[in-house]
């Protein structure tokens, strides 16, 4: 077990159990308090009063956050010959068809978004088995099926994320980095935050948004006061 330093120590006593923080002062601390050696994410969970078994209660979406996730996104376009330059100049990792299918079907996923095109679907379909338990399925709903390649992969490299509520009712997602300015990660946490709101599913009843947390990879959750945010 990792011994605390005296600063590290400090740092966690500064934290209140059961507290609420408002967004600023939480962005504040969880950078304070994350002594990584590597640059931590900055993560929030929402916690919402839906029912996700029930198609009507899906909550599910795409922001693109102002200051990006400060993570390098590894795309993958499979795409036609024909779109292949477009993707490249985009700036998309990897580009190609038939022989990133076959790779894929062989266990390959090194990559974090896979966007592809309408016409090849048959083909990317066969995928699902593989792509689907990943998150990584293309998705019409989310932009990743498109004639529009070059904006895609733009967009992903950008900041854009693709979200869904869990089995338990949670939105999990990275707002950023520890090494961010406080006032990006709040704009991020904001704007990810009023994404879920004008989300809100018309069968949902009674509280939309139970609770809020803000943490890094290696800390406490702050528990955020809703009233800090917009």
């Amino acid at each position: 077990m990792t011994k605390l330093t005296k600063n590290r120590k400090a740092a966690l006593e500064k934290i209140e159990s059961g507290r609420l923080y408002g967004l600023k002062e939480a962005a504040d601390l969880i950078k304070e308090v994350t002594n990584t050696k590597f640059d931590a994410s900055v993560d929030i969970d929402i916690r919402l009063g839906v029912d996700p078994r029930k198609a009507n209660q899906m909550v599910r979406g795409v922001v693109t956050l102002p200051h990006g996730t400060g993570k390098a996104i590894r795309v993958l376009v499979l795409c036609t010959p024909d779109k292949e330059e477009e993707a490249k100049e985009a700036g998309a990792d990897h580009v190609g068809l038939d022989e990133y299918v076959e790779k894929i079907k062989g266990g390959w996923t090194d990559v974090d978004v896979v966007i592809t095109m309408p016409s090849v679907m048959a083909k990317v379909g066969q995928l699902g088995r593989i792509l689907g338990p990943r998150g990584l399925m293309p998705n019409p709903k989310s932009g990743t099926v498109t004639m529009d390649i070059g904006k895609a992969v733009n967009e992903v490299k950008a900041g854009k994320i693709d979200f869904k509520v869990d089995k338990f009712g949670i939105v999990h997602t990275s707002v950023g980095k520890v090494s961010f300015e406080t006032p990006k990660i709040v704009e991020n946490a904001n704007e990810f935050i009023q994404t879920i709101i004008k989300l809100k599913p018309a069968a949902a009843k009674g509280t939309y948004v139970k609770s809020i947390y803000l943490s890094s990879t290696m800390s406490p959750g702050l528990k955020i006061d809703p009233k800090s945010t917009g």
